[in-house]
């Protein structure tokens, strides 16, 4: 998992995407409202921890009511889901960009080799930290790359011409996003004892939990 919603990507030509593809204003709007939600929660959570934190603080940090929130997410916890997701889309969107005859494996590697990414996003790394502590937020964070995971089957099993429930692509593709969160935990521990942490930092776990992934099992 990649630790800012920018990623590293090339970019999408949003103009091309056709107009029946392209969320409503409504749903924008929607997506737009929930991922603020999820940051006021972070702060709220960083500030004076998940158990002190109530849903009608979260509320009215927002500017919304507490009947809307529960519209939204059935826990406090939840609220975080989409500061997660977006983090984890940015990076499947950017194992797309990978040409056909490079490996993804390989292309991720020299993604980080050439030392293009951006900084962490600090309130995701708040969060990836409180999900070792908390049952709730772990169960999210466990989640959000669960659900990540058919993604990356399906990507992996159009570039070899397999079937998404082909055993290889199912080991494959947890290998992948196995390693991603990894690094993402392991940058994110780090970080709060080493401030000075940066992308090069970042990208030299990166490379180390994905060359690991490569080398499979030498047990």
């Amino acid at each position: 998992m990649l630790l800012h919603p920018g990623g590293t990507g090339g970019r999408v030509d949003q103009d091309a995407t056709p107009a029946a593809a392209k969320p409503s204003l409504t749903d924008r709007r929607k997506a737009a409202l929930r991922l603020e939600i999820a940051r006021a929660t972070v702060d709220l959570f960083a500030s004076q921890g998940v158990a002190a934190t109530k849903g009608e603080q979260i509320a009215r940090a927002v500017g919304i009511s507490t009947r809307t929130l529960w519209r939204h997410f059935p826990s406090k916890q939840s609220c975080v889901r989409p500061l997660l997701a977006e983090s984890l889309d940015a990076a499947t969107e950017q194992l797309r960009h990978c040409p056909p005859d490079t490996g993804l494996l390989t292309f991720l590697i020299d993604t980080c080799e050439r030392g293009t990414l951006p900084e962490a996003d600090p309130a995701v790394l708040d969060l990836i930290r409180m999900t070792g502590t908390d049952p709730a937020l772990r169960a999210v964070w466990l989640q959000a790359h669960d659900e990540a995971l058919p993604v990356l089957r399906e990507l992996l099993a159009e570039r070899a011409g397999a079937s998404p429930d082909d055993l290889r692509i199912k080991v494959h593709a947890a290998t992948i996003n196995g390693a991603l969160r990894a690094a993402a935990e392991e940058f994110a521990q780090r970080s709060a004892t080493e401030p000075d942490m940066g992308p090069a930092d970042l990208a030299a776990i990166l490379r180390s939990a994905l060359r690991t992934a490569a080398e499979g099992l030498p047990y």
